[in-house]
């Protein structure tokens, strides 16, 4: 077997554990015993057997990117919820899709004429037409030609006062969204709108120091304490996670990680004048932005000129992101010792390539900001092939593409930096349901998970771009009409 094809199989091996580890901590519980006898995953996950999977990892170089179990997803808290209610089905009548390639969002190969059924909320059967007996009161959709996948997440949503843009995302098939670093009071018109909206995770403010760089969408905290009162608060009031922003010290990051994991939240973290390597050092979980890594790859001299022309004016980013990303070099030690830290850690990375994408052509674009926007694609894909794990991150608007679209640009650009179409998916699906914490109830069409479903038109392991062609959303078992069905 080929090195690349002989870690995409251990990577898989890998991701069924962790979701058994996932299906193991929801289902440890006495009066479970039923589901129990019912999980698939019945071998236990031994030292030895873990073992031997990294030594395999270790061997198969090149690879096409295989993650490792981290120690903190292995003590992962219970799965987060989201703020809203999401609608239930309007009948008990249930559904059958037949007939199109389904993609399962765990990475593994595409199943043609496929079957999937739905009862209520919940996905009840999965296989091949010929494996599948249909119940004979179900709603039959015929999805030949068509692809199904897992509803999509999205990272890094901002509403940026559009109240009417989540109800957008979902009808081009973004079922779940976090936004890292708003007000949840700004979500409360999308929430009492007609139209139905995303599965909500919001984090609250970021957190920042003075003086902040967005005023409106942050909460300043001054010391240790501050830092603790506000995560305690924000997790009281149904926070799913924590975003601590680039002008926040190092010492209140490890305050509010600390905190954070105490009450089982996740932190992510916007840098850029913090180092990326002591941040995931200090336990963050997440990182987003490809730009927060531009200081950790410079030396400390030019990091610390880039730092103080920042915090001397948050407006010095606009060019000096660029700057600093047409000098990296990603050949260096510096960069190894990074990829290595981002894989042994298990940090997610949300890039958000599409808010920062750059082409000749463009106006007011120079070669420099060409040149750094191509590394940073590099950078990505070369974290990705070492085994970082990458997930999708909207920023809800991007350059280059329309409203409600970025998304998609986001995955076209991820294709584009080196990951393979399926590698996309998955970190849009279930690679983000990791992240989230969600992972065994969504991210994947899986028996007993929640009917988070997407159909699209075409082949999006041949194109990425089929990912615009959506046909119908689903969401929590209940269709939800598109634009292509209003058609």
């Amino acid at each position: 077997m080929e090195a690349g094809a002989h870690a995409n199989l251990i990577e898989s091996k890998l991701n069924k554990k962790r979701d058994c580890l996932a299906k193991r901590q929801r289902l440890n519980k006495p009066n479970d015993f039923r589901q129990r006898l019912k999980l698939k995953c019945r071998k236990p996950i031994t030292l030895p057997l873990m073992a031997a999977c990294l030594i395999a990892l270790s061997f198969a170089s090149p690879y096409e990117g295989a993650t490792q179990l981290s120690k903190r997803e292995a003590q992962q808290a219970p799965s987060i919820r989201e703020v809203n209610s999401v609608a239930r089905p309007d009948g008990h009548r249930p559904v059958a899709i037949v007939g199109a390639t389904l993609i399962d969002g765990r990475g593994g190969a595409a199943l043609p004429d496929s079957v999937v059924i739905v009862s209520g909320e919940r996905i009840v059967a999965v296989g091949r037409r010929s494996s599948v007996r249909l119940p004979t009161d179900a709603e039959v959709v015929d999805a030949k030609g068509l692809t199904l996948l897992p509803g999509l997440i999205d990272a890094h949503f901002h509403i940026d006062g559009d109240e009417s843009l989540p109800a957008v995302f979902l009808t081009h098939g973004v079922t779940s969204v976090r936004d890292p670093g708003q007000w949840s009071e700004e979500y409360e018109a999308a929430r009492k709108a007609a139209a139905p909206i995303p599965r909500l995770f919001l984090t609250g403010p970021h957190f920042d120091s003075p003086p902040p760089a967005f005023p409106q969408d942050s909460i300043i905290v001054r010391d240790a304490e501050e830092a603790r009162s506000a995560v305690k608060r924000f997790a009281d009031e149904g926070a799913s996670a924590f975003k601590v922003y680039f002008r926040l010290p190092l010492g209140l990051i490890k305050v509010v990680v600390e905190t954070a994991h105490a009450r089982g939240l996740p932190v992510t973290s916007h840098l850029e004048i913090v180092n990326a390597a002591d941040a995931i050092r200090a336990g963050v979980d997440g990182v987003e932005h490809v730009t927060s890594f531009g200081t950790a790859l410079l030396s400390w001299r030019e990091a610390e000129k880039y730092r103080q022309a920042v915090l001397a004016d948050n407006n010095a980013r606009r060019e000096g992101r660029y700057r600093v990303w047409s000098g990296v070099d990603l050949d260096s030690p510096r960069a190894r010792t990074l990829f290595d830290l981002l894989v042994e850690r298990g940090t997610f990375i949300s890039p958000t390539l599409a808010v920062f994408e750059r082409r000749a052509d463009d106006k007011q674009t120079t070669e420099m900001h060409v040149l750094g926007f191509k590394k940073m694609l590099d950078f990505v894909g070369r974290a990705r092939r070492r085994g970082a794990r990458i997930v999708v991150g909207s920023h809800s608007a991007v350059p280059h593409a329309e409203r409600g679209w970025a998304y998609q640009r986001e995955l076209e650009l991820l294709v584009e930096s080196g990951l393979t179409p399926m590698q996309a998916i998955v970190a849009g699906t279930m690679e983000n349901a990791r992240f989230f914490r969600i992972a065994e109830r969504l991210g994947s069409i899986e028996t007993g998970k929640l009917a988070d479903i997407v159909l699209v038109e075409g082949d999006p392991l041949k194109n990425i771009g089929a990912m615009r062609r959506v046909k119908r959303v689903m969401l929590n078992g209940r269709w939800i009409v598109t634009s292509a069905e209003g058609k």
